[in-house]
């Protein structure tokens, strides 16, 4: 590579001018990179060094393990099942005593055949394995050791590789990379204060010490802070987001005296909770500023969010604006308009006693009839309707406001950045105030980087009157649990109870449709469908005269709606479902909730499905039925839930198993904005670190001009898709 080749900004060099076109062609293919800033930040995902290597008698099975030995024998065979070949290596232990021998496997190992002759010493990473009476290593990260690496062993780099693209290539690229890596070609752009309080790096020097390190320390310093710019990055851009949300218009909506926020809640047959109050008080705060709200209201299933959000709604129609609640599904759409207009009750009338005291509550979904679209329209665009509630229909052209004032996203993960921003900008040149609920509880490492921007709500104690909930674990693979299991829905249904059975799935596979179960002792090596379950009931002797329906997306709107109409007015005693019935179902005599193959299900949604009972004061009981062993991995999922009601505490354990992902929700290959060394799990005090150096920085008017090259940074981090994403969401 030569310098007069490099771009002035190092970063954006092409890799074809930095290393040449066939390599730069192949690291393209095998990663997506294109400059110079993406190969670089290709980190490694850990690292061998001597200290850890392990003598090949003392190997412990089922761990990974390292180990320096040399290549005795090597031979190659064709597979039988698919095409390719495998490679197979004896190497034989330096360390240990003489004689003792591993053999390795590798699968269409072009460049280990390249690599390991016969003679060949090297350093074997990977799990230790057990295949025809001997100890293997399968597909091991490898690092050839020639006889200055073996005087100087300083900790080898195992990258993230491919089988055109491995190891040793990337290091022996990277290699070439580094010797241009200096302090004018990767300037500092974070503030030196901060780099001296956090006792990190130079950037120049974290690059060189991240990919070849002098030992471990070094490259775990390294690898922190480049965490920790990540985080400050992304925590300054939320930061900004605010500062430009505080500076927006909006109609300041202040609470009036003898309104119908007062009217309401005189007529409440109950007392809110002390959380509901505090966010009561924190949401009529935000609504009486000049500045839009933006605040995320979080709370357990029937912790009373639809109340506050409803408070919310009539102060801002008391205050002369129209409110619009966005809901997911035409279900929960019009469980919310039953529950709302229910709650009102006459203040729903906008001619109350012949005094237009009420105001008009609208329901608009795409499967409305023309009359009643039409009716709706003219009352929203009248000023008539204080609220309409409804799904993406809402976003609709044909829909104008006389003055929205306040947006209510219901489950705000189920809908698209654009759909939301369409919907706030149908308020015209003052911008709506918006509140997003979640009855998914977020960990507050989540909410600091996917909601830094919102101001966060949180009801955590569940109104008097919510039973308990237990929950317990099924072996289908054991008889007696299985007969006890069906003849338990059967009880509840002669309590006079209701009963809700999940299904992963909607129908059988190809090759099961058109079989007819004969005993439920068929179901072991299948999934259980909507369909397999609800045909399997209906035939059982026991069922004999009980109602039972199933539902899911596939019926059209007017169907599910009926059968969700006809199960909350009891006349279904056993409903069959997918997971449609996740989200904002509310029957209040169900309280036995079945969820078939469990483990198919997220921590998240399968407390989300248990919130379903339980809702109207009698006794919930949740069943988590399974076919795996009882030490299968997945089965500890279940036990999770098993354990605890805690819907945060669960949360955690979500993150925990799921990973975090790509947590600004955008994923490109080679995006600069894709968090490569954050986590949320592992990184939640340099999380919090970097929110804290973010609001002292902002505190100084001009840190954009003091610090240009972070400005232009964080302007460049955040691209095109990204920055769409932190400006609407």
């Amino acid at each position: 590579m030569t310098t007069k080749k490099l771009a002035a900004d190092f970063e954006q060099t092409a890799l074809a001018d930095a290393l040449g076109a066939k390599h730069a062609a192949a690291l393209e293919k095998a990663f997506g990179y294109q400059s110079v800033g993406e190969f670089l930040r290709h980190f490694p995902r850990r690292y061998v060094e001597v200290g850890e290597l392990t003598p090949i008698a003392e190997l412990p099975f089922d761990e990974h393990s390292t180990v320096v030995a040399q290549v005795v024998n090597v031979s190659q065979r064709q597979m039988h099942s698919r095409k390719g070949f495998i490679f197979e290596v004896t190497v034989s232990d330096e360390l240990g005593d003489a004689g003792q021998e591993l053999r390795m496997t590798f699968f269409n190992g072009y460049q280990a055949r390249n690599d390991l002759q016969v003679g060949t010493i090297a350093m074997f990473s990977g799990k230790v394995g057990w295949y025809q009476d001997h100890l293997q290593l399968s597909q091991p990260d490898y690092a050839i050791l020639d006889e200055a690496s073996q005087a100087d062993p300083t900790p080898i780099p195992i990258y993230p590789a491919s089988a055109k693209m491995p190891n040793k290539r990337i290091r022996d690229l990277m290699g070439l990379l580094l010797e241009h890596v200096n302090e004018q070609n990767l300037p500092e752009f974070l503030p030196q204060p901060l780099l001296d309080a956090r006792r990190y790096p130079a950037r120049w020097q974290a690059f060189f010490n991240r990919h070849h390190p002098r030992d471990l320390k070094q490259a775990y310093i390294a690898r922190q802070r480049f965490a920790y710019e990540e985080a400050f990055i992304l925590q300054l851009s939320l930061a900004q987001k605010n500062a430009q949300l505080g500076s927006q218009h909006a109609v300041p909506r202040a609470r009036t005296s003898g309104g119908l926020a007062d009217k309401f809640d005189a007529r409440l047959p109950f007392a809110l909770t002390e959380d509901q109050l505090q966010v009561g008080e924190e949401i009529s705060g935000d609504l009486s500023l000049e500045h839009p709200m933006h605040r995320l209201l979080q709370g357990e299933v029937g912790s009373g969010k639809t109340v506050v959000a409803l408070r919310a709604i009539l102060q801002v129609i008391d205050a002369g604006g129209q409110a619009a609640l966005l809901a997911p599904t035409e279900v929960l759409a019009a469980q919310h308009y039953a529950s709302i207009t229910k709650m009102l009750g006459p203040l729903a009338d906008p001619g109350l006693f012949g005094e237009g005291e009420g105001t008009g509550v609208a329901l608009l979904t795409g499967s409305a009839k023309t009359a009643q679209r039409r009716e709706a329209l003219l009352g929203i665009a009248s000023g008539e309707t204080g609220l309409i509630i409804g799904t993406h229909a809402l976003l609709s052209d044909q829909v104008r406001f006389a003055e929205l004032g306040l947006v209510v996203v219901d489950e705000q993960h189920r809908f698209g950045v654009e759909q939301r921003d369409a919907l706030r900008a149908k308020a015209g040149d003052a911008m709506p105030h918006t509140l997003v609920m979640t009855a998914t509880p977020i960990p507050r490492t989540v909410a600091m980087t996917v909601f830094g921007d919102l101001e966060t709500s949180t009801i955590k104690r569940l109104p008097a009157g919510r039973a308990p909930i237990s929950t317990h674990i099924v072996p289908m693979q054991l008889t007696g649990y299985r007969d006890r299991l069906y003849s338990r829905i059967r009880e509840e249904v002669a309590k006079g109870h209701q009963v809700y059975v999940v299904c992963p799935r909607i129908t059988e596979t190809a090759g099961e449709q058109g079989v007819l179960l004969a005993t439920y002792e068929d179901t072991s090596a299948q999934t259980m469908s909507v369909e397999m379950m609800f045909e399997m009931l209906r035939s059982m002797p026991e069922f004999e005269g009980v109602e039972i329906e199933s539902l899911h997306s596939q019926l059209d709107a007017a169907d599910k709606a009926q059968i969700m109409d006809d199960f909350a007015a009891g006349s279904i005693d056993v409903l069959v479902s997918t997971t449609v019935i996740e989200v904002g179902v509310d029957v209040h005599n169900a309280t036995l909730m079945v969820i078939m193959d469990a483990e198919r299900f997220g921590i998240s949604q399968l407390h989300q499905l248990r919130g379903r009972v339980g809702r109207g004061g009698l006794p919930g009981t949740c069943l988590l039925t399974t076919w795996l062993d009882a030490d299968h991995a997945s089965v500890n999922r279940l036990r999770v839930i098993e354990s605890t009601l805690d819907g945060f505490e669960l949360a955690e354990a979500d993150l925990l198993e799921r990973r975090e992902g790509n947590i600004l929700g955008v994923q490109q290959s080679g995006s600069q904005s894709t968090l490569r060394e954050l986590s949320i799990i592992k990184d939640r005090t340099l999380i919090e670190q970097a929110r804290h150096d973010v609001q002292i920085l902002m505190g100084y008017a001009q840190w954009h001009h003091e610090y240009p090259l972070l400005f232009k940074t964080v302007m460049g981090w955040v691209d095109e898709s990204t920055r769409e994403f932190l400006n609407k969401n």
